[in-house]
């Protein structure tokens, strides 16, 4: 009788799959951190933007503000 040979075929096909399982994690995990990344980025780039159109809005009321003539020929002390 010839002895027993133990096949490691199956303990070795698990350990792939294992592999490519955490491959394919990671491969997932990164796409996500970039997607984060660029969203972040992106409202960054929109809160800028706002930032600076409300920062021009400002400067036109600044700019009406002081061409406005404020005065209307009328004597404070003659007031009572």
């Amino acid at each position: 009788m010839e002895p027993e040979k133990k096949s490691r075929g199956a303990l070795i096909g698990s350990i792939i799959i294992i592999v490519i399982l955490v491959i394919g994690g990671i491969y997932i995990w990164q796409t996500k951190v970039k997607q984060m990344q660029l969203e972040k980025e992106k409202a960054q780039m929109e809160a800028q933007a706002i930032q600076a159109q409300n920062l021009q809005e400002l400067n036109a009321l600044e700019q009406e503000l002081n061409s406005i003539d404020a005065n209307v020929d009328v004597d404070v002390n003659s007031i009572q």
